[in-house]
């Protein structure tokens, strides 16, 4: 080799790219990337500039890609190198590829800017959304005519998100589609910022006070106050529209909003400090406590009075906070929420909250008065740990609590603080594996174990608000059911021996009565003659006969897959006025009638069980497969039914849906049997679920399931038209519930 030979950098192989343009700066390049990513990401950073290079767009893009990459993976991190490269390639699917230059241009601004790679793909969203609305299509579908505007407003994003939250450059955008969509050249004026309008528009969404013209000084307030040094992380407001994001702090770094705006007297910049306060709080002071022992309720409790406590602790270090915290919590009304129609827990737990911080808070209940005086004797005492403190909050809930707290009528009127976090950092799990009980020891002692090896299936849920399905929205956990003890079930079709003696007069009547022949069968009850002729001829004359000689008979006219869906939600605990019995108990009664019933018809069927606790944690509970018999196994699960939580019932009839829709059955009948309207503690608009529900009814008919409900709340006639139309029973009189649901089934499979 000589001496003036370049030797050739063993990453240019890699690169699919023949423009020579590249040469002159891929050393250069290389050696930044070399710095600053890991092997996978200088992969990643070669395999996205070949796919660049691969759009036909030019040399330009595949340099502005290979140039910014390695300093923005350093700010983000390495997963923005395929995001952008796959953003790249889908923007050049579009008829407006010939702005891909000056959106790679920019986006180093942008991603600066946002600090995150959940904003960068809203914004990414953004503009995509915009080239959509803004092109034109003159036949069909398909937009032939690019946007006239899309290259303006790249051009001018760097100036727009220094003065924009992300929430504001997604209205101000909204606002130029939605009154220059049909005016090319108006259109351009507004998304270049010629046009007065859109500077009044601009002006109008540039509010409140942005992180990003404060995150040193926040960075500093942190360093120099709380000697921390976190990573600070904002995220927009604007694009989660059903569920308002809350701050919060993991490993990775601490979430707090893009904007705040002045509220209460206090400035933006404020809230930024009591928002990192209580956090920085939390990180001192706060020991993680194990979450599995505690309800929802508790844990609510729990996190209300964790909250006071680090509050009470950064007070004393920094006696200004307590102004501040006082001036952002919200001053719920005393007496404001209605036992008698609402969940008031959240109400009470956030008067307390006030009175352990404000001593001016004026409330008069006196187990109020009583817990926070409790609270500061032991503050006082110096009993500052986070499981110590949080025996408070759980004698408060026993103390105050109420039946009506159960309701999905939630009350949060003055009740979300939002300069605290979300306290996810409070709760540690007892993972898979750290306890030495087998699977079935701890299913028997706690029902709501996670089940072994078995993933949550996700399912859509239907926001009526939108029209619209929110994809894989609720999250579906299967597990068998626990034992009870079946000499219970058969104690009670012993009690109930009139009533199957009764049903089993019907049930004979239910019974097919005609048979059909099977001919061709190798194997069969007795020989089919015609068959055995012909074959003995073959034989004779030299051919090879058919062995299918037999045939065999099979009742016709009942081809029936039943699954019984029970409501499980905690509600089925209550006795109701005038009976001796709770609701579960005559709803095992009933079920073991049922059952008892359909296995003398001998149609398939299948029980299963439902509860749900949040969107996230819908449990099903299979207590009879289709492929089980009605045996002792089965009744020990039907003796050992437990109920708790809430009724998603949407979700639950999809799931149930899934199994029965694989069954060979002529008719498939889904029956639900419940008491009272689909609920959750999530949802606070009682609508969404009763809207669900009816589109999984509709999904169901699609399928050729047929779905009846047996509800036994006496106020159904208000909704349960609106979810099943007319396939439903409505039973006032549960106790009559064991002998109507065989009845019910009977004539229902006629």
């Amino acid at each position: 080799m000589s001496e003036t030979e370049i030797t050739p950098n063993p990453y240019r192989e890699k690169l699919s790219c023949g423009f020579d343009q590249i040469d002159p700066i891929f050393d250069q390049c290389m050696e930044e990337a070399s710095s600053l990513l890991s092997e996978q990401g200088i992969e990643d950073y070669l395999a996205g500039a070949s796919l660049i290079c691969s759009i036909g767009r030019g040399v330009e893009p595949v340099i502005s890609y290979l140039e910014d990459i390695p300093a923005m993976a350093e700010h983000l991190g390495e997963s923005i190198i395929k995001q952008v490269s796959q953003t790249i390639w889908a923007f050049s699917r579009t008829i407006n590829g010939k702005a891909i230059p000056v959106f790679l241009q920019t986006l180093p601004t942008v991603a600066r800017r946002l600090g995150d790679l959940d904003a960068l793909q809203h914004y990414s969203d953004l503009i995509f959304d915009m080239m959509e609305q803004t092109s034109t299509s003159i036949h069909g579908h398909h937009a032939t005519i690019p946007s006239p505007s899309v290259a303006d407003l790249l051009e001018n994003i760097p100036y727009l998100i220094g003065q924009l939250s992300l929430e504001g450059l997604k209205n101000w955008i909204a606002y130029g589609i939605q009154y220059y969509n049909t005016h090319p050249e108006r259109q351009r004026d507004y998304f270049s910022l010629q046009s007065a309008d859109s500077r009044a528009i601009m002006q109008r969404e540039r509010h409140g006070t942005l992180f990003y013209d404060h995150e040193r000084k926040l960075n500093l307030y942190m360093q120099g106050l709380w000697q921390l040094d976190p990573h600070l992380v904002p995220y927009s407001l604007g694009f989660d529209e059903l569920r308002k994001p809350q701050p919060y702090f993991d490993q990775l770094g601490v979430r707090i909003p893009d904007v705040y705006d002045d509220i209460n007297n206090v400035s933006g910049i404020d809230r930024y400090r009591a928002t990192l306060a209580h956090m920085a709080a939390h990180q001192r002071w706060t020991k993680p406590i194990i979450a599995d022992n505690y309800s929802p309720f508790q844990r609510l409790a729990v996190e209300f009075i964790e909250d006071a406590r680090v509050e009470h602790l950064a007070i004393q270090r920094y006696p200004g906070l307590r102004q501040l915290f006082i001036q952002l919590h919200p001053r719920p009304i005393e007496g404001a929420c209605d036992p008698q129609i609402q969940s008031c827990l959240r109400h009470r737990l956030a008067m307390l909250s006030l009175a352990l911080l404000d001593p001016e808070h004026g409330y008069s209940d006196p187990d109020l008065l009583e817990f926070a005086q409790r609270f500061h004797t032991a503050m006082a005492e110096g009993e500052s740990s986070t499981k110590e403190i949080a025996g408070i909050g759980l004698s408060y809930v026993a103390r105050t609590r109420i039946q009506s707290d159960q309701l999905a009528n939630v009350f949060f009127d003055n009740t979300e603080i939002d300069y605290r976090d979300d306290n996810r950092h409070m709760w540690t799990f007892i993972e898979e594996g750290d306890e030495e009980e087998s699977f079935e020891e701890r299913q028997s002692q706690q029902v709501e174990a996670e089940p072994e090896g078995l993933p949550p299936r996700h399912y859509p849920e239907w926001d009526y608000n939108t029209q619209r399905y929110r994809p894989d929205w609720v999250s579906v956990y299967e597990a068998l059911h626990q034992n009870g003890r079946a000499s219970d079930i058969d104690a009670l079709l012993d009690k109930h021996s009139a009533v199957l003696k009764r049903m089993k007069k019907i049930l004979e009547l239910l019974k097919p009565q005609n048979t059909v022949r099977i001919r061709y069968q190798e194997e069969g009850s007795e020989l089919d003659l015609d068959i055995a002729i012909r074959s003995l001829i073959d034989l004779k004359s030299g051919s090879q006969p058919d062995p299918r000689i037999n045939m065999s008979h099979r009742h016709d006219g009942r081809d029936i897959a039943v699954m019984l869906l029970l409501d499980l939600s905690e509600s089925t605990n209550d006795i109701p006025q005038g009976a001796s019995q709770s609701i579960l108990d005559l709803c095992k009664e009933s079920v073991s009638l049922l059952s008892w019933s359909i296995d003398q018809l001998g149609d398939k069927f299948a029980i299963a069980g439902f509860h749900s606790n949040t969107r996230q944690d819908v449990r099903y509970h299979h207590i009879k497969g289709f492929s089980e018999s009605w045996n002792d196994e089965v009744k020990g699960r039907i003796a050992g039914l437990k109920a708790a939580y809430s009724t998603r019932m949407g979700a639950a009839m999809r799931h149930a849906a899934h199994y029965l829709e694989s069954q060979k059955a002529d008719k498939k009948l889904l029956l639900i049997l419940t008491d009272g309207e689909p609920a959750d503690i999530d949802v606070s608009d009682n609508q969404l679920l009763i809207e669900d529900t009816h589109k999984a009814v509709q999904e169901l008919d699609q399928k050729g399931i047929y779905s009846y409900c047996i509800t036994l709340d006496p106020h159904a006639d208000e909704y349960v038209d609106d979810i099943f139309g007319n396939q439903h029973m409505v039973i006032d009189n549960v106790s009559k519930l064991p002998e109507k649901l065989p009845a019910l089934f009977a004539s229902l499979t006629k």
